[in-house]
């Protein structure tokens, strides 16, 4: 710690090194936030790439920008093995998934950890830089991207929907975080993503007519095709723009610029104010979707706090203005799967089942669900009777290692003993037996035995 004077101060706030108590420090609000992930599965063109590429940008800043994929892994990998590998750690709460084959590009959202997963087919896309070729003037700030999007459905109806509009809008609306509108900071609302549900009637196109032999049969087919609506989803980026309104625009580019424009055309400043500006060609007037311009008396609006931008201080009167961000997707919802993405299918756009077929489905399921447990159970007892056994094998081995250690510590305690009575029983002979001199003393005195007989 530094030194202030005679004494220590302390200048860094505390860091938790451990980070279980990290994580346990996190307020709530940080966790109720919704994280998504955006991945590809299989190969895919380059386009596909890029477009993944904005989407990411689009659920800024709660979401993995330059995520690296495996491409030989993601093939085989599921959407379960993300959420248990990725997302449980990461506290991801929503995948979004991207296929290609030879006819469609599909787009699967997945809830984690439990479902649903609803699956679209990306009917039309555009990329952020077909969007930015068509404007006069593009919108560049990369403040903008440091806060969440606002979402807005439009046209989902209301509780008297159908399931499975219900079903999207909230699953649109939970993939961004919710907006307090008590508490919220005016400046960190910098852009829109839209989301509106439209109905047409179904076109040729869209249809694969089966050719059969009765044309009274073929003719009632096209009627109820023609008949038949189909549901799609816009979705558009957009950011907000904010201008004072009763400031000339001349005058309001050049505060805004703060610098002085380009005067070698005109004498006088009051000329490069006054002239009549030729309009320009509208060229992205069919081709961008931006909105009213500022004249519009419903895009004025008083401010209640200070926005980005000169002049648009609280409770000035400013209009509001949409500019197109790109990228722009058309989606068809054709299926609704429980689980995420194995489970049975609660919607279908081009399937309608029986009750009995229902049924059927479920036992089926149910079934295989079963013997996927009795498997289970009989791996686990495989698993434990196996283990028995190896740990039988290692007690007989420790059994028979202990065994032989005995043995050879017994003999050679054996062996010692026998070397101690050994030499106990040669140091009796010894002493029992005569010496040499004895003997030569003994052979002495018989012989003058011998000799006194003879006299």
């Amino acid at each position: 710690m530094p030194r202030r004077g005679g004494k220590r101060t302390k200048t860094r706030t505390h860091v938790v090194e451990n980070e279980n108590l990290q994580g346990a420090l996190e307020s709530k609000d940080s966790l109720k936030v919704p994280r998504t992930l955006v991945i590809r599965r299989g190969k895919v063109e380059n386009e596909i790439l890029e477009f993944i590429q904005d989407l990411r940008k689009l659920l800024l800043p709660h979401t993995a920008l330059n995520l690296k994929e495996d491409t030989s892994k993601n093939r085989k990998a599921k959407l379960s093995d993300y959420a248990t590998q990725i997302c449980a750690p990461m506290g991801i709460t929503h995948i979004l998934a991207l296929t290609q084959n030879a006819s469609q590009i599909n787009l699967r959202i997945a809830r984690t950890p439990t479902g649903p997963t609803l699956s679209f087919k990306v009917r039309t896309f555009s990329l952020v830089q077909h969007v930015r070729s068509y404007q006069r003037r593009p919108y560049n700030s990369n403040t903008a991207f440091a806060q969440s999007a606002v979402v807005v459905t439009n046209n989902f109806g209301d509780s008297e929907a159908k399931p499975h509009v219900k079903l999207m809008r909230i699953t649109f609306q939970n993939m961004f975080p919710v907006v307090n509108v008590a508490t919220v900071k005016l400046g960190d609302v910098r852009r829109v993503v839209l989301f509106n549900l439209i109905r047409r009637k179904k076109k040729k196109e869209d249809t694969n007519d089966k050719k059969t032999d009765d044309n009274d049969s073929k003719d009632d087919t096209n009627k109820e095709e023609e008949d038949e609506m189909i549901e799609e989803v816009e979705m558009r980026h957009y950011a907000i723009r904010a201008a004072p309104v009763g400031v000339d625009r001349r005058v309001r580019r050049i505060l805004e610029a703060n610098k002085i424009p380009n005067l070698n055309r005109v004498s006088d400043i009051a000329d490069y104010i006054t002239r009549s500006s030729s309009a320009p060609s509208n060229l992205d007037g069919n081709l961008t979707s931006d909105s009213e311009g500022e004249n519009d008396e419903t895009c004025q609006v008083v401010l209640p706090q200070s926005y980005r931008g000169k002049l648009n201080n609280k409770k000035s009167k400013s209009a509001l203005k949409l500019v197109e961000l790109g990228p722009r997707a058309t989606l068809q919802l054709f299926k609704v799967e429980r689980g995420l993405g194995g489970g049975d299918v609660m919607y279908h756009a081009h399937y309608t089942k029986t009750r009995k077929e229902i049924q059927d489905q479920k036992d089926k399921i149910a079934k295989a669900a079963s013997l996927k447990n009795q498997r289970r159970e009989e791996q686990d007892r495989n698993v434990e009777r196996k283990k028995g056994v190896k740990d039988e094998k290692l007690r007989e081995k420790k059994r028979r290692r202990e065994d032989r250690e005995k043995d050879a510590m017994e003999k050679l305690r054996g062996g010692e003993g026998g070397g101690d009575n050994d030499d106990d029983d040669e140091s009796m002979n010894d002493q029992d037996a005569p010496s040499d001199t004895e003997e030569e003393e003994d052979e002495g005195q018989h012989d003058d035995d011998v000799s006194s007989t003879d006299e």
